[in-house]
């Protein structure tokens, strides 16, 4: 899995990103009925690679894989959770962000998927925030800068201790010349609604602020002394568990936690094998075949109870499913550098895939059948951000059927076969149960100049399947070709995208994906995340004397003065 990675990096990365409770080494969840703290102490001499020390709590990829499992975990092991209190486990700091060494010694490319995992990871925890009846509260016993207060940002709340020292920053602008990549400034005017002046002037302040002024200003919501920080949080953390369950009461059902069983693919030379998903990769012409297959019989249950069985056996599709693309889509993006394009296929039976789509649906309110579909939700979007070209290849023994006729809608092209046993079919979860990071449907997308046609769509969905010639006049095919012409057809068209500029792809791709009005995931991933992107590769901050590079040394970083 490494080698097409090491012709481009020295900087390893982990061979799984599946990690569990009891092996982390950075985080540790502590449990309290309704109110959960989730401490980060992390360990300076294990970061993912040698050549760094993680000190002040400063996190690497190892690190932000172990958060993201344990915000998932909290979702669906503990739904009895209702306040997640972000702390650190060490005195007199909370978080100094990003690792800037490993930054500075880490390609480009690594570093910008680290910051895509780490905005998702954040994203993530919104997404509980806004849709899980939790709430997060950020309890900042110390400094805080960087992708420390993004972090922080992340959650609903902030409480910041009021002791003289501690502070909140963004100092990416003035000590390494990049930008708080993780979604900081776009968080620091759309979500906490700082005031654009104020905001520029906390961005370009290096120490930060801190007491009064962070309140005043918006940055924090609460100060408090050190000697009643604790009571203050620990008060407030009730309170927000409290509010949680009025917003959005337990439906009736079981109420215990289903665990996350490990994925534990096998991996076989160039062949990536779960029990729905297969990765094949073609390394040498820069492509990739991924396979996913629908469910088998049995996994349309009429009762939150049954849904909660299947989970607990862990033999629900829906979740283990998507949890399996996640997991591969992680690994082509750090793993798998050099490959450009991704055909996505399917395999199975489409009335089992739409069954088991509406038996989800229909368990919503109820919490495990919720968290379900926003982890489907989740996975999708991680594929709609990928850099990589994705062709959807549609034939007879394809299953393009409701949630999994989403991979079609999120491709850049769908090439179908013109044949009697191609059949397209939508379903319940098309209609708005798995939205794109713009709030927007993909079947609205994809019917951007005609928005009355996803209405036709799904209308014609209930009667039935979708022929191929039914599907192309509905505008969900890309290219339609017979079977004397469909081999040739997306043979031409593989060699040729792979032949194109892969940074040129990146930047059309992104621009086209996402047409319309936008939201704050949007400018997140769609301006933040580019312009960082090119930041990232200017002499200003990288060059041998750029301000990332240059930081710890007692000269001064060296710019080119010239703006473009």
């Amino acid at each position: 899995m490494e080698n097409a990675a090491k012709t481009e990096s020295t900087h390893p990365v982990p061979p799984s990103f599946e990690t569990a409770p009891d092996r982390y080494r950075h985080f540790r969840i502590e449990l309290d009925g309704d109110v959960a703290r989730l401490l980060m102490s992390v360990r300076e001499d294990e970061p993912l690679c040698p050549g760094y020390v993680l000190k002040l709590n400063s996190y690497d990829l190892g690190v932000d894989i172990e958060l993201c499992d344990a915000v998932q975990r909290l979702r669906f092991e503990h739904p009895e959770v209702r306040t997640v209190v972000v702390t650190s486990g060490r005195d007199r700091i909370f978080c100094a962000g990003a690792n800037i060494h490993m930054l500075a010694q880490s390609t480009h490319g690594f570093k910008v998927n680290f910051c895509k995992f780490t905005n998702e990871t954040r994203l993530a925890i919104e997404d509980a925030c806004r849709h899980s009846g939790q709430k997060y509260l950020a309890a900042v016993s110390g400094p805080c800068a960087g992708g420390g207060y993004e972090l922080a940002m992340a959650c609903d709340e902030i409480i910041l201790i009021d002791d003289g020292s501690s502070t909140v920053a963004l100092p990416e602008v003035p000590l390494l010349g990049v930008l708080p990549g993780t979604g900081g400034l776009t968080r620091l005017v759309d979500k906490r609604k700082v005031r654009r002046d104020r905001a520029d002037v906390f961005s370009t302040l290096a120490e930060g602020i801190r007491g009064k002024r962070s309140v005043e200003w918006r940055l924090v919501d609460q100060i408090a002394p050190r000697s009643r920080f604790a009571q203050v949080v620990h008060t407030r953390a009730h309170q927000l568990a409290t509010e949680a369950k009025a917003a959005l009461p337990s439906a009736p059902g079981p109420q215990t936690g289903v665990v996350l069983e490990p994925l534990s693919p096998t991996v076989d030379g160039d062949t990536i094998s779960y029990r729905f998903v297969h990765l094949k990769l073609d390394r040498t012409h820069r492509t990739a075949h991924l396979t996913m297959n629908g469910p088998g019989p049995g996994q349309a249950v009429g009762s939150a109870e049954a849904l909660h069985q299947l989970a607990s056996r862990g033999e629900l599709w829906a979740l283990r499913a998507f949890r399996e693309l996640d997991d591969v889509l992680c690994r082509l993006r750090f793993h798998e550098p050099l490959i450009g394009l991704v055909i996505l296929q399917t395999r199975g039976d489409r009335a089992e895939v739409l069954a088991a789509d509406a038996a989800l649906y229909a368990q919503r309110e109820y919490w495990l059948g919720r968290e379900v579909l926003l982890n489907m939700a989740r996975v999708l979007r991680r594929l709609d951000m990928t850099a990589k070209s994705f062709f959807a290849v549609v034939e007879g023994e394809s299953c393009f059927a409701g949630s999994l006729l989403e991979l079609l809608l999120a491709a850049d092209r769908s090439y179908v076969l013109e044949s009697p046993e191609v059949k397209l079919a939508t379903g319940t979860l098309n209609a708005g149960a798995l939205l794109c990071g713009n709030g927007q449907t993909r079947l609205g997308l994809r019917c951007h100049d005609q928005p009355a046609r996803v209405d036709e769509i799904l209308r014609r969905g209930e009667a039935g399947p979708l022929s191929a010639e039914d599907a192309d006049k509905l505008g969900l095919c890309t290219v339609l070709a017979d079977d004397l012409d469909f081999a040739d057809t997306l043979r031409l068209a593989v060699e040729e995208r792979v032949s194109l500029s892969p940074d040129a792809l990146t930047g059309m791709e992104q621009n086209l994906r996402f047409p319309g009005p936008d939201l704050s995931e949007g400018k997140v991933f769609g301006r933040l995340s580019a312009w960082q992107n090119w930041i990232f590769i200017r002499e200003n901050a990288t060059g041998p004397q750029g301000a990332l590079t240059s930081y710890g040394r007692p000269e001064r970083p060296s710019f080119d003065w010239r703006r473009t």
